[in-house]
């Protein structure tokens, strides 16, 4: 082996021992995106949220129309989740994971642009509210990511670092697919199906999920607020009429 090889072997094993180390600290510092409040009302309830799981909203797939603009709002249960992401016709090779968490209540929500008119939506206008008095907000793709590194096992991490170090080329070898393979699974479902912002044309339909935490154990009704869906453009391309969608739903306590 000659110096310049036994320098690179040496640099990279040293990459790898960083990398495990590096993945071992992060699988148990929470980020900062779960520290925030994922709820307008009481601080005292703060932490309350999250650890309740809807058995059951009702209805469960409400349709709304105004202005030319049908609205459609399901809620994704647990089974519905898992048959959406069963779909290989949609998801591929990805398909059979449901990437969100019993912390989070995931709607499907389809539009259908049927006025002669574009629209626009921001899904992050969008918000969720209790009959407690608690308002929450749309979870974006970063959040979900954040919650799954959480709950990664660092003993799981560094496992598969060691299982897979075997030596290659350089005396290492790099276990890239092993690390990164079912978070970027994860990932790539929820880009695929998040809902996401932006202008709809005349004719077009357009649907995908939306996540918010879940409520409080002791609520009983929630509101599903698809808001401000922005259309009747001027030559400026300027927005003169926003649209509303709001949703009831019942919950059901087993």
């Amino acid at each position: 082996m000659t110096r310049r090889d036994y320098h690179v072997e040496i640099g990279l094993g040293t990459t790898i021992v960083m990398l495990v180390a590096a993945m071992g600290c992060g699988a148990q510092r929470e980020s900062s995106l779960l520290l925030e409040r994922q709820a307008r009302g009481p601080l005292a309830e703060e932490r309350v949220g999250s650890r309740f799981i809807a058995p059951l909203l009702t209805p469960a797939t409400q349709t709304k129309t105004n202005a030319g603009i049908e609205v459609t709002a399901t809620y994704g249960s647990h089974e519905f989740l898992q048959a959406f992401f069963s779909n290989q016709q949609v998801f591929g090779s990805y398909a059979g994971m449901n990437p969100y968490f019993p912390e989070q209540l995931v709607f499907y929500v389809k539009i259908v642009n049927t006025s002669a008119k574009k629209i626009r939506l921001d899904p992050m206008d969008f918000a969720l509210l209790d009959d407690r008095g608690r308002q929450y907000r749309v979870l974006n793709l970063d959040y979900t990511t954040a919650l799954a590194e959480s709950k990664a096992p660092v003993s799981t991490v560094t496992r598969g670092v060691i299982d897979e170090a075997k030596p290659g080329y350089f005396g290492v070898g790099v276990p890239v697919g092993k690390l990164f393979a079912k978070s970027q699974r994860r990932f790539a479902l929820l880009n695929m199906s998040t809902l996401q912002g932006g202008f709809l044309q005349p004719g077009v339909i357009y649907d995908g999920l939306v996540a918010f935490w879940s409520p409080h154990s002791d609520a009983s009704r929630l509101k599903l607020a698809l808001i401000n869906l922005k259309t009747d453009y001027t030559a400026q391309d300027l927005p003169q009429t926003a649209l509303d969608f709001v949703f009831d739903f019942a919950i059901e306590h087993n």
